[in-house]
């Protein structure tokens, strides 16, 4: 898209010095071909370190980064302003300058008392840069432009799942077919209880490991596309380095004729 095609975007929080700088390096790496995205302070503050090691841990650009000052766009025109503390709303209530304004009431990183307090909130400004996109971009779903932020899952979640042979197998077969259905692993797995085999479908679920979707009357399972690299390394490399486990699964599969019939996966 060219530049004069572009939207304009400014993200306004009190320092510049975190959420602002997330979300405008966040917003720029998904979508920078539809907006031209700045970000300032009301009052701002030297840009904190860690903003720049959870992007580049991302491989999300970030020389063009520094703090601003709120009056170096003073006269400016924006289509949307969008305010990320509570501070930078109510002294910019009504941006002059701007087609449409919302407020995005996120806690500061630097005063988050728990672990990891950057990531998680860049994946919270990615919840939003999402469903902005999904708004502002009709087209997102053709161009697939998909979140950049992965899954958070910590590493004791993970292991204890595959704890159990029937997940880990489960796990293992949906890696190798890319999906399956229920009644697909159940046959595939020698497994008469629908209840059981859901159980613990339902514990992959909630743990976010895998996604299902429903097509018809069948759901189908799969790796969730959005996991760390880490965690879907591991999935594969156990699959590869074990496939004793589920050869006899996997020649089930080849003998089953009436296999519910699939499409690709939706968007």
């Amino acid at each position: 898209m060219s530049a004069k095609n572009r939207k304009s975007v400014l993200f306004l929080c009190t320092a510049n010095s975190a959420r602002s700088q997330l979300a405008q390096a966040l917003l720029t790496h998904r979508a920078g071909d539809f907006f031209d995205v700045s970000s300032a302070g009301t009052h701002p503050d030297t840009v904190d370190v860690r903003v720049s090691k959870v992007l580049n841990d991302l491989d999300i650009d970030t020389h063009l980064l520094r703090s601003k000052s709120l009056s170096e766009f003073s006269g400016q025109n924006f289509d949307t302003v969008i305010t990320l503390c509570d501070e930078a709303q109510a002294q910019c209530r009504e941006y002059e300058n701007a087609t449409q304004q919302l407020a995005w009431h996120l806690p500061d990183p630097k005063s988050r008392q728990e672990s990891h307090a950057f990531t998680k909130t860049l994946q919270e400004i990615d919840d939003l840069i999402s469903l902005f996109l999904a708004v502002e971009v009709p087209q997102l779903n053709r161009l697939n432009l998909q979140s950049s932020i992965p899954l958070e899952i910590e590493p004791t979640s993970f292991y204890k799942c595959l704890t159990d042979e029937l997940r880990l197998k489960t796990l293992m077969l949906t890696h190798y077919h890319g999906e399956l259905c229920v009644c697909e692993l159940m046959a595939a797995l020698d497994e008469e209880s629908q209840p059981k085999l859901s159980r613990n479908l339902a514990v992959l679920k909630k743990a976010h490991i895998i996604t299902g979707r429903k097509h018809g009357q069948w759901v189908f399972y799969r790796i969730n596309p959005d996991l760390p690299q880490w965690i879907k390394t591991v999935i594969a490399q156990t699959t590869r380095h074990n496939l004793s486990m589920i050869s006899d699964s996997i020649n089930t599969l080849k003998l089953i004729n009436d296999r519910p019939n699939k499409d690709k996966f939706c968007n």
